[in-house]
């Protein structure tokens, strides 16, 4: 297993290679943010332990710009700062999980270990099912030539079907995945939100993509 450590601090930085090499973990270190993205583009790392607050661009910076490249690499970011807000704004740029100063290598070594139990899931810059295509950084999504604008709800929706392309999926993990919560059986809000992109997706085009298998949910494709 191969891990980045972009940490500017010197003692730190060695702190966490010695702890690390000493587990078995390749590891290589970077001292700023353009330093950490030009080794993530031309290295392949299992995870990345990354300080916010760094020379050049900050560990936000670099977590945005991975993750717009297509690089999906599991993000540990660490950071003095300890309030909500900041730890709201770190997962919101991509990183999987947070880790406040001070901290006890044990703990550090136990979230590094849990992201790298999780399964590695595929991402691709652009889905395609027939002529639709989505882009999954910029959220474009066109039918051929013509562009489609969608809510935010809507978008997120189309792309949980579009990445589970020609799978029937049931209102229960439509639910679930898109809403993030548990999902009420006399709730209809999965038929309303498919209603709204059926308007914008299949109604103006001879080719339906979003089908209803009867007694079982919906199928993109």
């Amino acid at each position: 297993m191969k891990i980045l450590i972009v940490e500017d601090e010197a003692t730190i930085s060695a702190f966490l290679q010695k702890g690390l090499k000493e587990e078995g973990f390749f590891v290589d270190a970077a001292k700023d943010g353009n330093e950490a993205i030009m080794l993530a583009s031309s290295n392949q790392y299992d995870v990345i332990v990354l300080d916010i607050l760094l020379p050049g661009k900050n560990g936000y910076e670099v977590c945005s710009e991975l993750r717009a490249s297509g690089n999906y690499t599991p993000v540990l970011m660490l950071t003095a700062l300890d309030s909500v807000d900041e730890r709201v704004k770190g997962l919101n740029t991509g990183a999987d999980d947070y880790l406040v100063k001070p901290f006890a290598f044990k703990e550090l070594l136990a979230r590094v270990n849990a992201l790298l139990r999780r399964p590695r899931e595929t991402f691709e810059r652009v889905l395609r099912v027939s002529d639709l295509s989505i882009d999954t950084v910029s959220h474009t999504v066109r039918r051929g030539d013509v562009e489609i604008e969608l809510s935010p709800k809507e978008y997120r929706l189309l792309e949980y079907l579009a990445r589970n392309a020609h799978q029937v999926l049931s209102r229960t993990q439509i639910a679930e995945s898109v809403w993030d919560q548990d999902f009420f059986s006399d709730s209809n809000v999965v038929d309303v939100y498919i209603r709204y992109l059926r308007k914008k997706i299949d109604d103006p085009f001879p080719t339906k993509l979003i089908n209803t298998v009867r007694g079982f949910g919906y199928r993109l494709g």
